[in-house]
């Protein structure tokens, strides 16, 4: 499968700061930019960064950046889910994970994440992929956004629903092993049907117990 990506950018301010939301952008012009000592979510943001980087050279990576002149403050990852993961069994090539979406506490509550997602999905050739989000309770700033994990929930639901993500059952243990986790969704139009089924399979493979 041909991975096309075409740029997009857009302009929005918050809490008076100019930012530039682009993608998906290179490797090289992610190094070249510095990362936000907030952005901690998964490890510490120098490692982030330079994960950020190797995502950014994959043939199917695309990150999507939030930044302030040359710094950024928020991101969003699409790439393949990881071999470890029961979404990579079928090796769909029109399957991508959206990985990871991390803001800065200083422009959280703003409508970033929801500016990257519109920027992401911006570029017509996300219609040839099921887009999927695995929702673990246990990734949330809870503590720092005060919430409890219903309310995060609701916003999480609310942000990737922006784009038509939408809430898809799985008999998946990690997804079962909490209330508050979820599997998301978007089928593209051009994906074809046998990849579709494909997914589904994917979701239940525990099917004698419902």
């Amino acid at each position: 499968m041909e991975h096309i990506k075409r740029y997009h950018a857009a302009r929005m301010q918050v809490n008076g700061r100019d930012l530039l939301i682009e993608g998906p952008i290179s490797g090289a012009d992610l190094a070249a930019l510095s990362f936000d000592e907030g952005l901690k979510a998964f490890r510490i943001p120098e490692m982030q960064h330079k994960a950020l980087i190797e995502i950014a050279d994959l043939p199917e990576g695309r990150i999507i950046v939030a930044r302030e002149g040359d710094h950024v403050l928020g991101y969003v990852t699409f790439l393949y889910p990881d071999p470890l993961e029961r979404w990579s069994q079928a090796k769909l090539p029109d399957l991508l994970e959206l990985g990871a979406i991390e803001i800065s506490q200083s422009v959280r509550a703003g409508g970033v994440a929801k500016k990257l997602l519109e920027v992401s999905f911006l570029d017509d050739a996300m219609e040839d992929y099921i887009i999927i989000t695995t929702e673990y309770y246990w990734h949330w700033d809870l503590k720092g956004t005060g919430l409890d994990v219903w309310e995060y929930r609701k916003v999480m639901e609310k942000v990737m629903g922006s784009v038509g993500m939408i809430w898809v059952a799985t008999d998946d243990p990690e997804i079962c092993s909490h209330p508050a986790n979820c599997l998301m969704a978007k089928i593209g139009k051009r994906v074809p049907q046998e990849s579709v089924v494909a997914f589904d399979n994917m979701r239940f493979q525990n099917r004698f117990l419902y």
